[in-house]
């Protein structure tokens, strides 16, 4: 049964995020529909001293623009951001050992679309730091039609779905009868129980950026995202 998930592209997003993406056969970038304001899309939040701070990319975004077609509006965002980087995870034991990767796409790189810059760091974080070998593609390459559930549900058929892993939040809404007909199985991810680890600027927090996880504990980072859970079915 091949397993596929469908989701729009997030700016260094939270350690669940990949936890899907470890779950599933194919990850599709869901890009090629409106861009909504204030969301993940363009920004995400680091661990400061006192709590946690945004980090927001400034986007040149239009009524009723697709993610797809969201252009970077000024260019002296990304040398902030990895300042602020610098600033707050340089102690943490593994910044250094991923360092040149995210200087180069903060430094050299010069970005002008925010769903290029989001697929590219989320592919890039997924394989080379958390070793998963789900297979990346992105919606536009379908030509779906219809609208919402209806567009979803054929994007499923014509990726050769056989089971959607969804966010949870989606149970407030999503049509469970819709997948049945179709024939593909819906099954809702769980987020709770992620252990912690020795994070800067206690309290701990889950939901900030999975760059913090990478910090700190470099490559037992799969382990903090879906490692513990396997043991856990395995009985060790």
């Amino acid at each position: 049964m091949k397993k596929v998930a469908i989701i729009q592209s997030s700016y260094l997003p939270w350690k669940g995020y990949f936890d899907i993406i470890n779950d599933v056969d194919l990850f599709i970038f869901y890009d090629d529909v409106k861009y909504t304001k204030n969301d993940w899309r363009n920004r995400n939040k680091i661990k400061v001293a006192g709590g946690t701070s945004w980090l927001t990319i400034p986007v040149t975004a239009c009524s009723d623009q697709l993610i797809g077609d969201v252009g970077l509006s000024d260019r002296r965002w990304a040398g902030k951001h990895w300042k602020s980087f610098a600033q707050y995870y340089s102690r943490a034991p593994y910044f250094n050992r991923y360092r040149a990767f995210f200087e180069q796409v903060f430094l050299a790189e010069r970005w002008d679309n925010l769903s290029q810059l989001n697929q590219y760091l989320i592919q890039h974080i997924a394989r080379d730091f958390l070793g998963i070998k789900t297979k990346f593609r992105d919606s536009l390459e379908y030509s779906c039609s219809g609208a919402k559930l209806e567009r979803l549900l054929d994007l499923l058929s014509k990726s050769g779905a056989g089971r959607y892993v969804s966010g949870p939040a989606a149970k407030d809404y999503i049509d469970e009868g819709a997948f049945i007909q179709a024939g593909v199985e819906l099954v809702f991810k769980d987020y709770s129980d992620y252990p912690e680890y020795s994070q800067f600027y206690p309290p701990f927090d889950h939901y900030v950026t999975v760059l913090d996880l990478l910090f700190h504990v470099g490559p037992d980072a799969p382990w903090y995202i879906w490692g513990w859970r396997e043991n856990k079915e395995k009985g060790e």
